[in-house]
């Protein structure tokens, strides 16, 4: 009964995800309807979530499961971003009556599956957690079942495949060095097989590096991400941009900080992630410089992010990986608030080209501004929650003799304000094609679109809290 408590939160989406998809069977349901049971689903588990913090967390399923202040603070973050996303997809799923009940659905079972790849301590579980979510990602990003969303879908899916086949042959090769899928019984091991096998055990660690770089969206594996964010539908795209980047640093930093930890082998890692890092801001930003879609803009600014993310997990100690989870909760409101504007804008526009956002200050002054807050927060300018993210990160790296990438990354920052400042311009100083005000925007998304920018100014203006929980939370993985 303990351990089915424990996976309380993961079984509530599930099961009022099955819920949703029957009650789409057996009728018509109304979109109020779905999105109520999927919002009391995640409140639930939210609910249960939080009597973790009480009752101090524990291990269950002998020891597969760990509910630690690590799995606690990304149950939150994921649970947040889910609540967001369906919020602001009211609107939306409004005009497009293909996206019905399954689209709630899947969004509560790719959020279960990401729970569980924070929360699992054991391989295989793992990559479980991993393919629920695939999966559901899968379909979802093909739902409008048109050219662009169908060649979205279709790429995602062989390149999700082939990057599963890697990450599982890093897996075995471990499992064959260490004969355990337990990461905590897997350290011990692999430090004995320091000295007689490492150059095995650096050949698991390219392959957990390729396999997890597809879902972290980092260069040379995120040849799939402009075309997804483009052809996925909006509320998709943003739910990709965050929650499935959040789960797949959560998995990062619990697999390479418990079973890789090692001196012998960290060197080989840092190194990695350092090089990555640096490949991806640049790439990142250069590219996002050429886009006219918001959408492909996005996207190549989300790899880009991922980049800077990187710093964190080049930095062994506890600084670097708290200065991570910060990031991460910052980029989540900061993120998914602007792609609750962008969702408003293109709705109302029906368009996702840049020029076509002149003058939107005088059409649509709320979303504007909520926008280029978020845009400023990217860019990392003060005070936003970016430019504290941004600068705890890069202080780890200093501190840990990356300096080198940290001025990459200074200097890539000033990069993207040339992009992101460029869209801010078009708004504010560009000729408007009309000037009638653009139609009101849904309840459900002005409180989705509050949330995330007050999120991203208080973050901004009061960093303490938040930085005290995420140090907290990294204490509990990196002991």
């Amino acid at each position: 009964m303990f351990e089915l408590l424990l996976l309380a939160p993961v079984l509530t989406l599930v099961l009022f995800g099955i819920v949703i998809l029957l009650t789409v069977a057996i009728g018509k349901p109304r979109q109020g309807l779905l999105v109520g049971l999927s919002i009391l689903a995640i409140l639930l588990a939210a609910n249960f979530t939080l009597a973790y913090l009480q009752n101090g967390g524990g291990l269950g399923f002998g020891g597969l499961l760990v509910i630690d202040g690590f799995a606690v603070l990304f149950n939150f973050l994921l649970l947040t971003a889910t609540l967001l996303v369906v919020l602001a997809s009211t609107e939306y799923t409004a005009r497009f009556p293909n996206l019905g009940g399954e689209y709630y659905a899947l969004l509560l079972f790719a959020c279960a599956g990401m729970m569980l790849m924070a929360s699992t301590g054991e391989l295989l579980s793992i990559y479980l957690a991993l393919e629920l979510t695939g999966i559901s990602l899968y379909v979802l990003v093909g739902l409008h079942r048109d050219v662009f969303s169908s060649e979205a879908g279709l790429k995602y899916l062989l390149l999700g495949a082939l990057s599963s086949a890697v990450l599982l042959y890093g897996m075995a090769i471990l499992f064959g060095l260490t004969g355990t899928t337990e990461l905590a019984q897997m350290a011990p091991a692999l430090a004995q097989a320091a000295a007689t096998n490492h150059p095995a055990v650096l050949l698991a660690i390219v392959m957990l590096v390729a396999g997890f770089g597809f879902k972290l969206a980092t260069v040379p594996f995120q040849m799939w991400v402009p075309d997804v964010y483009q052809g996925a539908p909006t509320p998709v795209t943003a739910f990709l941009s965050v929650a499935s980047k959040a789960a797949g640093f959560a998995v990062v930093l619990r697999v390479f900080h418990t079973a890789l930890d090692h001196q012998a082998f960290a060197v080989d890692w840092i190194a990695i992630f350092a090089v990555l890092s640096l490949l991806s801001m640049t790439l990142g930003n250069v590219v996002a410089i050429q886009q006219r879609n918001i959408k492909r803009m996005m996207a190549y600014s989300s790899i880009a992010q991922a980049g800077y993310l990187m710093v964190g997990l080049a930095v062994l100690p506890q600084v670097g990986t708290a200065g991570v989870l910060f990031f991460l909760v910052g980029y989540t409101f900061t993120n998914l608030g602007a792609f609750i504007a962008i969702i408003a804008l293109t709705d109302k526009l029906n368009s996702e080209e840049i020029p076509d956002f002149a003058g939107l200050w005088r059409r649509a002054p709320l979303l504007t501004l909520v926008l280029t807050l978020c845009l400023l927060s990217l860019t990392g300018v003060p005070p936003t929650a970016g430019f504290f993210g941004k600068l705890f990160i890069f202080s780890a790296g200093v501190q840990h003799g990356l300096a080198w990438l940290v001025l990459a990354g200074v200097i890539n920052s000033v990069v993207s304000a040339y992009y992101y400042l460029g869209v801010v311009k078009a708004m504010f100083l560009g000729t408007p094609a009309s000037q009638e005000a653009l139609p009101s925007t849904a309840i459900p998304v002005l409180l989705a679109l509050l949330i995330a920018a007050v999120a991203t100014f208080v973050l901004g203006v009061l960093p303490g809290p938040a930085m005290t929980v995420a140090a907290a939370a990294a204490g509990s993985l990196v002991r």
